[in-house]
């Protein structure tokens, strides 16, 4: 683990969240807003809706249909749409209209699950906490950190075991810098990974192009013979 994290610290030492945010509760309505999407897209998005809406009351001043073309081009938007004034309003009834600081308060609101809590904790308060979102949980088992049919909570649970705390914040960024640009879903960079060596997946992904490279062809074989 100290291998693994060494190395990915020297890859992305710079690693942070990409969603854009000046704020926790922007920053609480970005990662709802970046479930099943990616990043960039939210990104365009909340350029325009954080001018338009700053504030818990601005999302509830508007009818819900105004609310969904705003965030149109988001995937789920209706649903997401209706989470957002839900959340809203649990903000000013119950919060102050502040986003609240401890997780499980953070989970109490509609939209936020275990992994957007961790996300907001994390970066917004500075709390140490490991979001497992696609790319955290495709690199976990592909690097033998977790098992292949281990759920997101049990990702979550081992990694936390095997990260000392006051790691675990900087090492979520660097696993999602990882998976994003250079261990993706399709086509990883198995041939130049430098942590090919303890990666099981990786080495099976290689032996098929080893095989093909040392296994002569008939044409060689006839020109051999």
């Amino acid at each position: 683990m100290s291998h693994i994290l060494s190395i990915m610290g020297e890859m992305f030492p710079d690693a942070h969240c990409e969603l854009n945010h000046r704020n926790p509760f922007e920053l609480t309505i970005a990662v709802l807003l970046s479930a099943q999407c990616t990043d960039e897209t939210v990104n365009k998005v909340t350029a325009s809706l954080f001018q338009k809406y700053q504030s818990p009351a601005d999302y509830l001043a508007v009818p819900i249909e105004e609310l969904e073309q705003d965030i149109r081009r988001i995937g789920l938007f209706r649903n997401k749409a209706s989470h957002i004034q839900k959340l809203s309003r649990m903000l000013i009834d119950d919060y102050g209209g502040e986003v609240p600081k401890q997780h499980e308060e953070l989970t109490k609101l509609p939209g936020v699950g275990r992994k957007t809590a961790n996300v907001v904790v994390s970066n917004a308060f500075g709390v140490p906490a490991i979001a497992v979102d696609t790319h955290v949980e495709r690199v976990s088992k592909r690097l033998g950190l977790a098992k292949a049919d281990d759920s997101v909570l049990e990702v979550e649970k081992k990694l936390m075991k095997l990260i000392p705390r006051e790691q675990w914040t900087d090492t979520h960024h660097r696993l999602i810098f990882f998976g994003r640009y250079h261990c993706k879903a399709q086509n990883p960079a198995c041939p130049v990974c430098p942590l090919l060596d303890v990666c099981k997946e990786g080495k099976l992904r290689m032996k098929p192009a080893v095989n093909r490279k040392a296994k002569p062809t008939q044409k060689q074989i006839k020109v051999e013979g």
